[in-house]
């Protein structure tokens, strides 16, 4: 008998909604059920596109679908998602889980409720390139990650960290596997009302220290993580699809100086989401556990919540650090 088809829904299709819908759509896994968005055009416009129908409202959805992509704006999540957990719907809910630990508690407890997977969309972890560090790394020591971009202004619900230094964060936690000690923020908001640039430093209790920066007002894009371990220094290149090992081997190429091996590789690139859409219907069909959970959101959540603090005291301190200077000067 052949496999029943998973039943899915995505809610909200802007920008990045749209393209799950395309993804399930084309899933030979997948029924994609319909979409719903509050702008009814945009909704009956990404339906036209992927074939299916427009969900009229949210209030008896879960009757009709097994797992659904949630992908409207932050600060929706939790009452979106919540319900839908608890009534035992699947949910992808995308990055960042939620606005507050408070609301991620929230949903990480629907899902066991509802006894529904709830996985968190962390893009990156489903890209050739965290397969590449994931195979390499073992003991970071020091990290240095940069994510930047021009400015996009259908991003404005969320600061740079909330929108892009978290995937970072999360790629981060995932690999250092300790506990975060501390974190030191600066940052200023350039375009909009929230942090637009922001750096943090962030230490870890088996002696890990990560430097990560992220931007949304620069002129190019850059995508780069460098790790350094004992005897070993990896670049890995995002965008370009690269990474750049220096190991050091046995012996020494001249007296006094260690053997250093330099290998390059390149990944190419993958459709990431559809890697991602490809376990959350494993994980949804089969009740496996979801490579991203609601606790691993959370723990990214918990850390981009405290680097957050850290620039609102930081912009404080420079506002009225500007506010003395010309108070003196006059």
């Amino acid at each position: 008998m052949a496999r029943q088809k998973l039943r899915c829904a995505v809610i909200g299709v802007g920008h990045f909604g749209r393209y799950h819908a395309q993804k399930y759509a084309a899933h030979p896994g997948v029924e994609l059920v319909g979409v719903y968005d509050r702008d009814a055009a945009r909704a009956r416009a990404v339906s036209d596109e992927v074939g299916t129908a427009v969900i009229a409202g949210l209030d008896g959805l879960a009757g009709t679908v097994d797992a659904v992509s949630v992908a409207v704006t932050t600060a929706e999540h939790f009452g979106v998602a919540r319900p839908l957990l608890a009534a035992g719907v699947h949910v992808l809910v995308e990055k960042p889980i939620a606005t507050t630990l408070a609301e991620a508690d929230g949903l990480i407890a629907a899902a066991r409720e509802g006894k529904a997977v709830l996985q968190v969309g962390h893009l990156e972890r489903f890209s050739p390139a965290y397969d590449a560090i994931v195979h390499a790394v073992r003991k970071p020591l020091f990290i240095e990650s940069y994510r930047i971009s021009p400015f996009q202004p259908r991003v404005t619900d969320v600061n740079v960290v909330l929108d892009l230094m978290i995937h970072d964060i999360d790629i981060i936690l995932a690999i250092v596997h300790s506990d975060v000690l501390s974190v030191d923020a600066v940052g200023a908001p350039v375009v909009g009302p929230r942090e637009d640039i922001a750096n943090t430093r962030v230490r870890f209790a088996n002696g890990c220290v990560a430097s990560i920066t992220a931007s949304r007002v620069s002129l190019k894009t850059e995508r780069t993580m460098r790790i350094f371990q004992p005897n070993h220094y990896l670049v890995v290149d995002f965008q370009n699809g690269t990474t750049r090992a220096v190991e050091r081997g046995a012996g020494e190429m001249f007296p006094g100086v260690p053997n250093i091996r330099e290998t390059k590789t390149s990944f190419g690139k993958a459709d990431s989401l559809a890697r991602e859409i490809d376990a959350f219907v494993a994980s949804a069909g089969g009740g496996t556990a979801p490579l991203v959970d609601g606790a691993a959101g959370r723990r990214s959540l918990a850390v981009a919540l405290d680097i957050s603090a850290g620039l609102t005291a930081h912009w404080a301190f420079v506002q009225q650090a500007a506010g003395l200077g010309g108070a003196a000067a006059s």
